[in-house]
């Protein structure tokens, strides 16, 4: 019951993220003051942190760990509503991220663990940035890293794919390296920072794409199949915002700003969250979700959408911009309102 109300808190993060976002596109929607600025943190610090930390708190079954999605949510959310000190709220729940992984470490040493107690890390420095008052164009590339080094370790957890020649690791090893090094940077020199990170987000994409087992998954069939997709398709993006990161790494709003930071955010990160879902949803709720062809629908025009925004970004064309970020956010609806449809109706059918 507690991973439920709190996954539920974390999904009104989202939809008010969600709504942040349409403001900002230009969209005549009700909204307070703070709200359209508050945008990137309800998406990322709030919903995505939430989401992260209850996952870990689950997996861990460590009762203090679900501290970490309650004060990502509540510390969001009050600054969304013109409370500024809500940001430490959100730094409160990345210390405790990082102490899940610390237990886990304790446990099992591990090299997805590692990765992903960085990414915990550094959201924790983007975080405390976030409440000095630093502008988002510094803040962002540490919750980047966050999210980016939380996928790639999970998928070193989930896929196995540990088990790597020698040659494989050194590669990976470099390509992580390559974009913790620029994030650092990014402090000092925040465009040559991106840019070198963005090189390191492009290796890892081709990393990803040459080694892991979705390339071999994606000729299954039904759920095996549509996970491997949803993969694959975030990679791709994850390499296309590396090359975005290296020609307009220094662009701190504006369109060019737009287009490499949702090409990494919705193409990279919400791709993984569409073909995770089927399995940690039903960890988190002891609920089921079985495989429906329909869940092809909401992944189609979440990349289609994305590929009108960007192309709109970069030639530029505000109305396709706005159109393409609003088919954007109906996407992730759809993707959670289908989920929780198929869920329902496989538990109606067991009750028959």
């Amino acid at each position: 019951m507690r991973a439920k109300i709190t996954l539920a808190l974390a999904l009104f993060t989202l939809g008010l993220g969600l709504w942040a976002g349409l403001l900002r596109l230009g969209w005549a929607l009700p909204a307070f003051r703070a709200l359209p600025i508050a945008h990137g943190s309800l998406m990322i610090s709030g919903f995505l942190g939430a989401l992260i930390g209850l996952e870990r708190a689950v997996a861990l079954r460590k009762p203090w760990g679900h501290l970490a999605p309650i004060f990502a949510v509540f510390g969001t959310l009050l600054w969304a509503f013109g409370i500024l000190w809500g940001a430490w709220g959100a730094f409160a729940a990345s210390i405790v991220l990082s102490a899940l992984y610390l237990v886990a470490a304790r446990q099992q040493l591990s090299w997805s663990g590692a990765i992903m107690g960085t990414g915990a890390l550094c959201w924790g420095v983007g975080n405390l940035l976030w409440a000095w008052g630093r502008s988002f164009a510094q803040i962002t590339p540490w919750w980047a890293a966050f999210l980016v080094l939380t996928i790639v370790g999970e998928r070193l957890e989930l896929a196995r794919l540990q088990k790597l020649s020698g040659v494989t690791r050194v590669l990976f090893a470099l390509s992580v390296i390559l974009f913790v090094g620029g994030v650092l940077l990014a402090l000092a020199h925040r465009d040559l920072g991106v840019r070198v990170s963005s090189v390191g987000m492009l290796a890892l994409a081709l990393w990803l794409l040459r080694s892991d087992v979705a390339r071999r998954t994606v000729q299954q069939t039904r759920l095996v199949r549509y996970i491997a997709i949803t993969l694959l398709l975030g990679y791709l993006w994850l390499g296309i915002a590396g090359i975005l990161g290296v020609i307009w790494g220094g662009a701190s709003a504006g369109p060019y700003y737009d287009a490499l930071w949702h090409a990494l955010l919705v193409g990279f990160v919400f791709s993984m969250i569409f073909g995770h879902a089927p399995i940690i949803f039903p960890a988190l709720l002891k609920l089921r979700i079985p495989f429906s062809a329909s869940f092809y629908g909401p992944l189609a025009l979440l990349h289609l959408s994305l590929i009108v925004r960007v192309l709109s970004d970069l030639a530029p064309w505000a109305a396709g911009r706005s159109w393409g970020g609003l088919l954007n956010a109906l996407a992730v609806l759809f993707f959670f309102v289908n989920t929780a449809r198929t869920a329902l109706i496989h538990r109606r059918s067991l009750q028959r």
